[in-house]
């Protein structure tokens, strides 16, 4: 849709809307998923509680996208999620409510393949989701200089100097230290 001229009608018209005067732009690196969940958040925070549409369903799904970046969704959740957001959209009293579904429907949209990798996968494909990440060192790169070892705050990088090191993944803390230390870029996210 890059194509798609920015003004009011255009965008109403592929489903999305104009804002305060901002555009966004992200690439492959961002995680559609935790992006809906980042909007939605805001939502829940900024909901005055009046109606039930808005103060509960928003919470709910909340929690389903919660659930989905910890790799425990369903398939289900997507409908039930689908079905969530047109009963909020139609029965918020405000613009906050009506349109706090939006980004959920949006992304599931266009980027229903990302929420199937979650749910199926148990994978991020944009690496941004902890709960679904992996450390991994590649031994082949691993030079054995113990860097990643010694900035790990959970002790979870055994190996000695010199030789290739390994990260225990019941231990890892998936902060991202060892691989911002390393020099050899032996350490990846998978």
């Amino acid at each position: 849709m890059i194509d798609i001229p920015v003004d009011y009608d255009n965008l109403i018209s592929i489903g999305s809307m104009m804002g305060s005067g901002g555009l966004i732009v992200m690439d492959e690196d961002t995680c559609m998923v935790d992006i809906a969940k980042f909007f939605l958040e805001f939502t829940v925070d900024e909901s005055c509680g009046k109606c039930t549409p808005c103060r509960i369903g928003t919470k709910r799904l909340l929690e389903m996208l919660d659930k989905i970046t910890k790799g425990k969704g369903t398939m289900e959740d997507l409908d039930k999620m689908e079905e969530l957001c047109y009963h909020i959209k139609a029965n918020s009293l405000c613009g906050l409510g009506q349109s706090a579904p939006n980004p959920v429907l949006s992304t599931l949209k266009y980027f229903r393949d990302e929420y199937v990798a979650h749910i199926v996968d148990k994978k991020c494909p944009a690496g941004v989701c902890k709960a679904l990440l992996s450390y991994v060192i590649d031994r082949e790169k691993c030079k054995g200089c113990t860097l990643c070892a010694r900035a790990c705050p959970a002790d979870a990088i055994s190996g000695t100097v010199k030789q290739p090191h390994v990260i225990d993944p019941a231990k890892c803390l998936k902060c991202g230290a060892c691989m911002e230390k390393c020099k050899f870029g032996a350490i990846y996210k998978k």
